[in-house]
């Protein structure tokens, strides 16, 4: 099994499709469905509601998880129906990723905070085991990690309402390798990409940007808590190294997304929480561009209007519940799903990113040490979830379907404590 780290500015960081971006940021918050809008639990709140840091005292928290995707695509009917390239095409050649996580708070004074938080935002990944004939000669795979870090002050502007800003720092680190059927030279008959020597193959690029997180927090009484947020795109330094590549000559940005949230004290001991969120991936077009639609309608690939994945915005619900079994142990459970962002007309360009699954169940216990620090754990299981192709293999490309198959595994554990 192999076990691969990289290593960024600031943390050990390996993430893949849609791991924080349905899971929820933070080991608390990932073992109850993810939720955090309206439920702030330690200092990586600032990832789901810039507000919540200024209800969370002061505090460090640091975390790692263990995640696990195991991905798979099955071709079918391919080649004019010879089925030469059909087959089972294992994506999982790397398989296991370190997601660190660290959040720092200070109560400046009775009304205002300031802090910050560090985490992953997401990715994709991929690692085939062999090539993808359609694809190129060499095995295929891509490797995007997200990682923001996020300065934030919060506001009390009553005793019951709080407001948040995060300014969002990000890094991004991309390599695409197996792709050479993408690359014929400019003017020639098979010419599929503005620029071809920058497709694939030219090991990783950086990118750099910037964008801002806000939220509210109002409690209504001592059961009811409520919360709002919203997180501008991203706007991304462009992948030069993959300008033949991405639309809009490597361009990357990251999708807005805005969300609510409502958390309930329905006894001293257990509170639930919900959480609905929006992710706006049409924001991209490098995302949310169709693909191979766009490649035969004349537009290459790093053009303007350039093939993308295809990804549809998707909602996230997200629903937790969390309970204080005695002083020293609180138990948490939750589960969540997400919108099928793949249609099943884009499977062929999403071999590259086969983010599928929709439904995730989670657990977690929180203890709480002699010296009164807390350790934390959490389990996530995303069920397996299959988008098999519907006229995804276009006839230029010899037709049949491409089938996209994902399950995911993550183990976290957390430290944290009041300064």
């Amino acid at each position: 099994m192999k076990y691969t780290q990289k290593i960024l500015p600031f943390l050990v960081l390996l993430t893949t499709t849609e791991a924080s971006a349905t899971d929820g940021y933070g080991v608390k918050s990932q073992a109850m469905g993810g939720v955090g809008i309206a439920l702030p639990q330690d200092a990586l709140a600032a990832a789901a509601n810039p507000a919540g840091l200024g209800l969370v005292g002061d505090r460090v928290d640091f975390g790692v998880t263990w995640f696990r995707p195991q991905r798979e695509t099955q071709l079918v009917d391919t080649a004019g129906g010879s089925k030469a390239f059909d087959g089972d095409y294992d994506a999982n050649d790397t398989e296991n990723f370190i997601i660190p996580e660290f959040g720092y708070n200070r109560q400046i004074n009775p009304n205002v905070t300031f802090g910050v938080s560090v985490y992953g935002n997401g990715g994709m990944n991929t690692d085939y085991k062999k090539a993808v004939p359609l694809l190129g000669s060499t095995p295929p795979g891509v490797d995007l990690i997200q990682l923001f870090v996020a300065p934030t002050a919060t506001w009390k502007m009553t005793p019951s309402n709080t407001i948040g800003v995060s300014l969002n720092l990000a890094y991004q680190r991309f390599e695409a390798k197996g792709l050479q059927n993408f690359t014929a030279p400019i003017g020639t008959p098979q010419q599929t990409s503005a620029a071809p020597n920058e497709v694939t193959n030219k090991g990783h690029d950086n990118s750099y940007g910037a964008g801002v997180h806000i939220g509210w927090i109002g409690q209504l009484n001592d059961v009811v808590t409520l919360g709002a947020t919203y997180q501008s795109k991203t706007y991304m330094s462009k992948f030069d190294k993959y300008k033949g590549l991405f639309a809009e000559g490597g361009d990357f940005d990251i999708p807005s997304t805005y969300g609510i949230g409502i958390a309930v004290k329905a006894t001293p001991q257990l509170t639930v929480a919900a959480d609905v969120q929006r992710i706006n991936y049409s924001d991209v077009k490098s995302v949310g561009n169709l693909s191979t639609s766009n490649l035969f309608a004349g537009n290459l690939l790093g053009t303007s209007n350039g093939p993308g994945f295809g990804w549809r915005d998707v909602t996230a619900v997200k629903l937790g519940a969390s309970y204080a079994y005695n002083d020293t142990l609180t138990l948490r459970a939750g589960y969540n799903h997400t919108t099928q962002p793949i249609r099943k007309s884009e499977t062929l360009f999403n071999i590259l990113a086969p983010g599928v699954v929709q439904d995730h169940l989670t657990l977690g216990a929180t203890y709480v040490l002699p010296n009164k620090s807390e350790l934390s754990f959490s389990y996530i299981h995303a069920f397996e979830e299959s988008v098999n192709g519907s006229g995804s293999i276009p006839a230029a490309f010899g037709g049949g379907e491409a089938n996209l198959n994902m399950y995911q595994d993550s183990i976290g554990i957390a430290y944290g404590w009041q300064l």
